[in-house]
Order: C-alpha cells, then structure tokens, then sequence
C-alpha cells in the first residue's frame, strides 16, 4: 500500500479502463439485489403486462446498495476492484485516506448524471440514455485538461485518484 513521495497522477484512460472491471462488480451486485428482492417477495416483485409495474422502494434500494459498494471500498482500501487491478488508489488531496463525508459527496456528484434519466418520461429514453453519456462525458472530460486529471466529482469532494508505484 505504499505510493511514492512524488504523486502520480492517474491518466483519464486508466480510470475508465478501471471502471469497465467495476462495471462488471456492480452488474453482479444489482443481480444479486434483484434475485434476494425476487426471493422475499415471492417472484412477485415486477409486475409485466399491458404496464410494467416495479415497486417504489426497488431502484432506490439498487442504488443506495451501488453506492455502498463504492463507499466501502474507498473507505476500506482506497480503491474499488477495477482501480485495484490497474493499481490506483482515491486519496486526498494531500495524499492521505478519505474521510467518510468525502466519500459520500463523491459517490452523489458521480452518480448525479444518472438524474437525466428522468427526461426518459418527455424525450424518450434514446434521448435520456445520451443525456446520461453526455454528462457523463462531460463528468470525467474536464479530467483532460486539469493537471492533476480529477473529474468533476473529484473536484467537488477534493479528492484525486493516484497510481500506485
């Protein structure tokens, strides 16, 4: 777990590379959400038919329990499994461990891309779908041109993700 005096700081390339492993880890995250939901409700938790009917609580519960995934593994180690494999670590500005409110404030700007979704409702969902890439793109981006190449979220909770040596 030891990082080199100097900083290194971590490429755009590198954390989206990273975060097509976590991508994967969230996918068998949420399928694992869905299949216990499935289990307790009895099959009955999505309801298909002339209207599809999902319950209230089922896609806040999938995204508190994302979110936790991410909290945790920060707050644990410095890193998720997708920045661990391509050996990056979240810190503090100053290169110290993360406190739980930086965390947090960093997991909801990350995400908050994810709110165009709602535009599905007047603009279809092609639309809502690239609205979502846009933010995104937008999100990691400003990356490109910062020295330290932090993303929007990284900005807002002063963290920055490094390479370790």
């Amino acid at each position: 777990m030891s990082t080199s005096p100097q900083a290194v700081y971590c490429p755009v390339w590198r954390r989206l590379v990273a975060m097509v492993y976590d991508l994967l880890a969230v996918v068998a995250i949420v399928m694992m959400v869905g299949y216990v939901c499935q289990r307790i409700t009895g099959g009955e938790l999505i309801h298909t038919g002339a209207h599809t009917d999902i319950p209230w609580w089922y896609q806040p519960l999938q995204g508190l329990v994302v979110a936790a995934y991410f909290v945790i593994s920060w707050m644990r180690g410095g890193h998720t499994l997708g920045m661990r494999a391509w050996r990056l670590r979240l810190t503090r500005e100053d290169g110290s461990r993360i406190a739980l409110g930086q965390a947090i404030i960093r997991v909801l700007v990350a995400g908050a891309p994810i709110l165009l979704l709602s535009l599905a409702t007047w603009s279809g969902t092609r639309f809502a779908l690239w609205a979502v890439v846009a933010g995104w793109a937008i999100w990691f981006g400003v990356g490109l041109f910062d020295r330290r190449h932090r993303a929007i979220h990284d900005m807002v909770a002063r963290t920055e993700i490094r390479r370790i040596l």
